[in-house]
């Protein structure tokens, strides 16, 4: 669900390093009753350099009870499970830079048009009063 109903989130495209070089990520996960799945925030991962640990910065205690595989769709992109006793992971992985593809494109036309079409509702059903918002009853 985007906006209206939340605010749109979006992780930041990392191009491909000019040298060939890659980026290392860490990122923060929050686990319900003991479980992720979901997206990493990044594509094209190298799959040995991916680490899980119960701290930031590789703190903690490495955990080994996670899998990682990829949709057959975008063969670029990662999707992890990590089930583990703790409230949150970091995991830590090399890329070498995104691949931009349609759905992130279609993702941000979407949310600029959900927030336009939501100020046109305001515009039409509300009164604008000096830069405020306030809707009649």
């Amino acid at each position: 669900m985007g906006y209206p109903e939340q605010i749109d989130v979006f992780k930041d495209k990392l191009n491909k390093k000019a040298n060939g070089g890659s980026y290392v990520i860490e990122e923060k996960l929050i686990l319900t009753d003991g479980i992720y799945s979901g997206l990493l925030a990044h594509d094209n991962i190298n799959n040995q350099t991916i680490a899980v640990y119960s701290g930031p910065h590789y703190s903690g205690i490495e955990l080994r009870n996670f899998s990682v595989s990829f949709p057959d769709d975008a063969p670029w992109r990662r999707t992890i499970r990590v089930f583990a006793e703790v409230p949150e992971v970091y995991v830590t992985y090399e890329t070498p830079g995104d691949t931009v593809e349609a759905d992130d494109i279609n993702v941000l036309q979407w949310g600029l048009t959900a927030a336009q079409s939501e100020l046109e509702r305001y515009k039409s059903e509300g009164l604008i009063d000096g830069g405020t918002f306030r809707r009649e009853v």
